[in-house]
């Protein structure tokens, strides 16, 4: 045992050496985190793993410590509210040797730098504690900007300071406005509210632990490689497959952090967000209230767990939020969502049916029947337990076009509009049910093999006119499935443009990679595990890129997508999302065609398919509503600056509340609903333009075929 100890703390020493001297954390103020043993050798053990085993095997050299450099600085304070020129200066030092550290165990730099930014965060909202009792002039015309992330960082710490006085000249501006009686507000309980706000953000950021850091410095490593390479600590880890496998309590929405505030990035099919259709991709949480009638508490800059704490909660409980509508300027009145939370089953997000009657360009009715598929799923432990009656989406989507038959339908679409992928196995079963056997995907691995996964079943479910809907958030099996649908001419292809998520990730235990030696130095070393979740892998978990799909056709669905053949304008460009909008995603590329025989040669329909939906457009209403909802949202690139005169702001917000309610009451006339009056809360607008255009061209595509 003493021998083993000797031994363990000589390695000790062998993991300490880097490829230069380490920083002295001991001298650093703030929280002066440090990293641990465990630390270092999953730092080397990750470096390994992406320098060798991953698709891509990047080196740790200088072109990816730009990119990691970049990143952790990004991530720290992508909005430049807290850093300085000279922090970054000092920094750069480094920018050219970080992922090399990396690779040696050595994260000294990287700790150093994280908790310069604790230091400069702290500083920050300690001069915005001093600034709520200045003498703040709202009539004089200054502005605030909250994302500075396209200006220079402060030069000084005078303009660092000056920076939070706007912050809180506009919190409280904010306050005042806000009120139910902006002339009656109580500058002293908004004084209060702030200065609790600011001592709560400040206790927040103080319990960052060593995890939360190594955690951020990771991603900047694995971003850096590619965007779906990610590496989780324990307790990350632990919540990502639990999320994966088992039961949400909430609101039923994915999200994070982005710009210091709470950004939906994914709305989870069955649960409360998804039923209630008023929340979308990228509108942000910037408040949230419990019950009925609780007080709201501005949840920007939290942390994005004590932020998902105040937003989960109790099935059956009510919570209330204050939402920025994605594209929404600061200054815009925030819109109140209530919702009820629930338990959400990511076991039932199942596909359901619809029938739609439209009447087409000839006069005729048709019936249209629509299964709407959130994503491809199949009961993992009902199949290993041996029970022939598991759930899965092709056995459901059979059962679903039989009814459909049964009812008479003319056409069927298949919607996949937010559907971010699932079991692999089940997107070419599902594509089963359409073709009669063939191939429908390849997959190239790390050896640059190539595997043709195909359709073995004999026989369709259904062989009538066909169409998929897709869209910027349909990726990686959705992809497959729909490419594969094109490449056969089996169905028309409708909407925009794909994610182009075309790579194979596998989630593998670090456990797999620490070696016995290296177990026994962390061991030696006394670390405690104390925070690491029960039932949790003890060295977290990589999500690694180890393949890439291709369409029959040989082309990627990387990086591209799936470009449809209808296509639909939509405010989600490709350069700000999807994996085009990622730097480090791999590349589109070719492979050899598959052997497969077309059903069917769709090119010149498609043609006169896009012809009569661009004249049908052209004197559409909804169509109009569309264009414009998109121009309002790529209005602005970036967070405008906000005014701090209070009459200005007011002016601003009342404009774009009657903006607001006039567009609303003009798609209301439209639809030959009741209008909005005022006193009355906002209604919701559940007209699915999309769709019902989709329907429409499936009627066109019927009566072209038939001609």
């Amino acid at each position: 045992m003493f021998k083993n100890l000797l031994i363990a703390l000589a390695l000790i020493s062998v993991v300490a050496c880097g490829s230069k001297p380490r920083v002295n954390l001991e001298e650093q103020t703030g929280l002066g985190l440090k990293p641990t043993t465990q630390h270092e050798v999953i730092a080397k053990e990750v470096s390994n793993l992406l320098e060798n085993f991953s698709y891509k095997r990047v080196p740790m050299g200088d072109s990816l410590s730009n990119i990691v450099f970049d990143n952790l600085v990004k991530g720290m304070d992508q909005g430049r509210n807290y850093l300085l020129q000279s922090d970054i200066d000092e920094f750069q030092k480094y920018k050219t040797s970080i992922s090399q550290d990396f690779k040696a165990g050595d994260l000294s730099s990287s700790f150093f730098m994280f908790n310069r930014y604790i230091e400069r965060y702290i500083q920050s909202l300690n001069y915005a504690l001093e600034a709520i009792d200045a003498n703040h002039d709202f009539t004089k015309d200054e502005s605030y900007n909250s994302f500075r992330e396209k200006l220079p960082y402060f030069k000084t710490e005078a303009e660092l300071k000056d920076q939070w006085r706007k912050r809180a000249k506009y919190d409280l501006l904010n306050l005042r406005l806000t009120a139910a009686d902006s002339a009656k507000s109580d500058d002293a309980k908004n004084k209060e509210t702030l200065r609790s706000r600011y001592n709560n953000l400040i206790s927040q950021i103080k319990k960052t632990n060593a995890n939360d850091a190594f955690q951020l410095i990771m991603t900047s490593l694995t971003d850096a490689v590619d965007p779906h390479t990610t590496y989780y600590n324990p307790a990350f880890a632990q919540a990502f497959n639990e999320n994966m496998s088992n039961t949400l309590e909430g609101i039923g929405a994915s999200l994070q952090m982005e710009n210091e505030m709470v950004t939906i990035k994914q709305i989870i099919a069955g649960g409360p967000a998804f039923k209630d259709k008023t929340l979308h991709i990228n509108d942000r949480i910037i408040a949230v209230g419990q019950g009925e009638s609780g007080e709201f508490e501005d949840i920007i800059g939290w942390r994005i767990d004590a932020a998902v704490a105040k937003i989960k909660g109790k099935k059956g409980t009510t919570v209330r939020l204050k939402i920025l509508p994605a594209g929404a300027e600061l200054s815009s009145t925030p819109r109140i969502v209530k919702l009820t939370r629930e338990k959400i089953v990511l076991a039932e997000e199942s596909a359901k049916r619809e029938i739609k009657t439209v009447k087409g360009e000839d006069g005729k009715e048709y019936r249209i029947g629509v299964i709407n598929l959130p994503k491809f799923y199949i009961d993992f432990d009902a199949v290993r337990r041996g029970d022939k009656d598991y759930k899965s989406t092709t056995r459901d989507v059979r059962l679903l076009l039989d009814s459909l038959k049964q009812d008479g339908v003319d056409a069927v679409l298949m919607d996949l509009r937010n559907n971010g992928g699932g079991s692999l196995q089940e997107a070419i079963e599902l594509t089963g049910l359409f073709i009669d056997r063939g191939p429908v995907v390849q997959v190239r691995d790390t050896r640059n093999r190539v595997q043709v996964d195909s359709d073995e079943e004999n026989g369709v479910s259904w062989d009538g006119p066909f169409g998929v809907i897709i869209n910027r958030f349909s990726a990686s099996a959705s992809e497959i499935f729909a490419g594969a649908i094109q490449d056969y001419g089996r169905g028309v292809v409708l909407g925009s443009t794909s994610y182009g998520k075309g790579t194979v990730q596998n989630a593998v235990d670090m456990s797999r990679f620490i070696s016995a030696t290296n177990k026994l130095l962390i061991k030696a070393a006394g670390e405690s595990d104390a925070d690491t979740p029960t039932g949790a892998p003890q060295f977290g978990q990589i999500n690694i890129t180890m393949g890439k799909f291709y369409r029959i056709n040989g082309s990627s669905t990387q990086h591209k997508g799936v470009t449809p053949d209808v296509v639909f304008p939509t405010q989600y460009s490709a350069e700000k999302f999807g994996e085009s909008s990622e730097p480090s995603a791999l590349p589109w590329d070719q492979i050899k065609p598959s052997n497969f025989t077309q059903v069917g040669n769709l090119k010149t329909i498609n043609s006169q398919l896009e012809e009569i939906h661009k004249a049908r457009m052209a004197k559409s209403p909804a169509y109009e509503f569309l264009l414009e909802d998109i121009a309002e949202f790529n209005k602005n690139e970036t967070i405008p600056a906000v005014s701090l005169n209070e009459a200005t702001l007011k002016a601003e917000r009342e404009k774009n509340r009657i903006k607001n309610r006039e567009r609303i009451n003009k798609q209301l006339s439209f639809m030959g609903k009741p209008l909005w009056k005022e006193g009355q809360p906002q209604p919701k607008l559940e007209y699915d333009f999309v769709l019902e255009e989709s329907a429409n061209v499936l009627t066109d595509f019927i009566r072209l075929k038939n001609k």
